[in-house]
């Protein structure tokens, strides 16, 4: 009988100490799932190349199209502790409400804590562009603003253990100078998972 005193006395020690413990690793995890596993918004910037080709064509009698590529690198900064590999997409160039352009954007894998760069083009409509009647105007005011706007959709992995299906849509402000031949992109981007 002298024996089963102390055992169950340190068995409650020793379940008293597991607990103690756990209840520290919870506290742990915790503060580093909202600190520094917290995930962040991924940074998005668009950098045009240029103009590669224009191409005009006639449909009908008076029916005239034009299209115009403009090469670009989106440069993506993933500041996540988790990768992120996404399947092919197709972005979205607005000039004052109306689709100017396609941007296809092929798959790619963005390394955790990592930046890539992700040549594409856009695909101007540039008859649709030139008939909208304030694009004239913008042009002789000296500047011509364009929204884009991307939905990234594709697999988040943390730590090789956890995959998780997100999405990041992106907004972009895309301001052309006319007269610096200059062009300024502002980015809003959100991590859903």
């Amino acid at each position: 009988m002298g024996i089963s005193k102390p055992s169950r006395r340190g068995f409650q020690i020793c379940c008293g100490v597991t607990v103690i413990l756990l209840i520290i690793l919870a506290i742990v995890f915790t503060i580093l799932a909202f600190t520094v596993f917290k995930p962040k918004e991924p940074e998005i910037t668009v950098y045009p190349q240029g103009l590669e080709n224009i191409t005009f064509g006639f449909e009908g009698f008076l029916n005239a199209t034009a299209n115009a590529t403009i090469a670009m690198i989106v440069g993506i900064n993933n500041r996540n502790y988790g990768s992120f590999k996404f399947k092919n997409t197709t972005g979205f160039i607005n000039y004052r409400g109306d689709v100017v352009a396609d941007v296809p954007i092929q798959q790619s894998f963005v390394p955790a804590r990592g930046k890539v760069n992700i040549s594409t083009y856009a695909n101007f409509m540039v008859d649709r562009l030139i008939s909208n009647t304030t694009f004239w105007a913008d042009v002789l005011a000296g500047s011509v603003n364009f929204t884009s706007e991307a939905t990234v959709r594709g697999k988040a992995t943390v730590f090789k253990i956890l995959k998780l299906h997100a999405s990041v849509p992106s907004t972009c402000d895309i301001s052309i100078f006319i007269k610096s031949q200059s062009i300024e992109t502002s980015c809003k981007t959100k991590l859903k998972l």
